[in-house]
């Protein structure tokens, strides 16, 4: 199977072959088939991981009908790079050491990396099927603020194909003001493969939103989350957040580190109460 998805890839970046409509969709297909197919056989960390790094690429932004600009390729090629940055780092399985477990299990590791920084890395269990998260988390990411506490606001700023967006968010100051407000311009890429999904992202700039006032502007990435099915129960999604961040200012490292690291405890349950919230038509 992948010695003929490697051959249609190849037909389809052919300048006479480009607008057949059939082609595409042929490779699209096949590449989907294969993707399913190796991620039912290796269901360990190590191997879903390899997996979409090694095909998470530029395909998609291939197929579009539209030609990017030079610009819109620079947002997307810096989505692709957030994506394999935070796929390398969770895929060394060293040198975490447990932040916090909560009663229910969820549970914040960290690591410091060289050329990073300090990284906190959240695992839980939603019992919730993947496409209802993701669809929370993806589709409906303008809406955070509303059940997020810790975030203000989520604007889109711009949309380059259907995998890559620009965004601004506004971050709550903490309890008692201790960090004051946040604010982030940040470029995020969403790639779905076979039964794995990864929303990356990494800090960028964007000429249309400059420094706000009142606002420090921070700076995150790479951070991504990877949502897969729970093992033996689809109904219920394992979710993987790799957070790094720099909040600026004069900040002891105690403090910063508690903050993240609670950050990601209060989302998970945030998360939680969102999406058990009662179907309204």
């Amino acid at each position: 199977m992948l010695p003929a998805t490697s051959k249609l890839c190849a037909a389809i970046s052919y300048r006479h072959l480009r607008n057949m409509t059939g082609l595409r969709r042929q490779a699209a297909v096949a590449i989907s088939q294969e993707l399913s197919r190796l991620a039912c056989r290796s269901p360990g960390p190590s191997s879903w991981i390899h997996q979409v790094r090694r095909r998470s690429s530029l395909l998609s932004s291939r197929l579009e009908e539209k030609p990017f600009s030079e610009m819109e390729m620079s947002y997307i090629k810096q989505g692709e790079e957030a994506l394999q940055k935070s796929l390398r780092i969770l895929e060394d399985q060293d040198g975490w050491k447990t932040e916090t477990v909560a009663g229910n299990g969820d549970k914040v590791l960290s690591k410091v990396l060289p050329d990073v920084g300090k990284v906190f890395r959240l695992e839980v269990v939603v019992d919730q099927p993947l496409d209802s998260v993701y669809g929370e988390l993806v589709d409906n990411m303008e809406q955070m603020g509303d059940w997020n506490p810790n975030v203000k606001e989520v604007k889109i700023l711009e949309k380059i194909g259907k995998d890559t967006v620009i965004t601004h968010e506004k971050a709550a100051a903490t309890p008692g003001n201790i960090v004051g407000p946040r604010d982030f311009v940040s470029v995020r890429c969403s790639k779905r493969r076979g039964s794995t999904c990864v929303l990356a992202g990494m800090s960028t700039t964007y000429g249309a939103m400059p420094e706000q006032e009142g606002f420090v502007r921070a700076e995150n990435g790479p951070t991504c989350m990877v949502l897969r099915p729970l093992p033996g129960s689809p109904s219920q999604t394992r979710l993987t957040w790799l957070l790094s961040i720099d909040l600026k200012g004069w900040l002891p490292k105690t403090i910063i580190n508690q903050v993240l690291s609670q950050t990601q405890v209060d989302f998970a349950k945030h998360l939680r109460q969102r999406l058990a919230r009662p179907v309204t038509c």
